[in-house]
């Protein structure tokens, strides 16, 4: 019975040896990675459906030549970019960033505030370097540094100061 606590490397020893239940939590836990590395390369729905789609089938066939079970994360993420790129390329698009979903307003007390700060984070955002406006997006669902660094393909070392370095110009530019 998997437990919420478990290991992605638990985890996928035990999907390797059948386990459903390990199956499933693998999904519910790096699905909404694999949703955003596809949306912040511009793909709509259905492309993202099938890039996530695709990472998961990819595993399903590599799952027994995994070396590191505990960086299943990671190779997920660099499968999902990789696959994100392929489709981009394919489709002839260029990459534009989707911008992130709407939550809803909280009343009517704070409205007209809370839109006044939203536009201004929102211009802030559109006005950062599409690198940092990816990281900043992907930070929020990428469940460690390792995978956030294999979804945008830069070292691992290079995660913390790139973004404390978006944020500071984030800061800047909403003040």
């Amino acid at each position: 019975m998997a437990h919420k606590d478990d290991s992605t490397g638990e985890l996928v020893d035990r999907a390797r040896g059948g386990d459903g239940a390990a199956w499933a939590r693998l999904v519910e836990r790096h699905s909404g990675l694999l949703w955003s590395i596809a949306r912040s390369h511009g793909l709509d729905d259905a492309d993202s459906g099938d890039v996530v789609q695709t990472t998961w089938l990819r595993l399903v066939e590599r799952i027994d030549g995994l070396r590191d079970p505990s960086a299943t994360g990671c190779w997920l993420a660099t499968t999902a970019r990789n696959e994100s790129l392929r489709l981009v390329r394919l489709r002839g698009r260029d990459v534009p960033l989707v911008p992130a979903p709407r939550t809803p307003e909280p009343g009517p007390d704070q409205v007209v505030l809370d839109r006044e700060h939203v536009g201004r984070v929102g211009a802030a955002l559109g006005a950062l370097p599409r690198r940092c406006r990816t990281l900043l997006r992907l930070f929020a669902v990428a469940s460690s540094q390792a995978e956030l660094a294999a979804a945008l393909g830069i070292p691992v070392g290079s995660v913390a100061p790139t973004r404390a370095r978006c944020l500071d110009a984030l800061r800047r530019l909403v003040q």
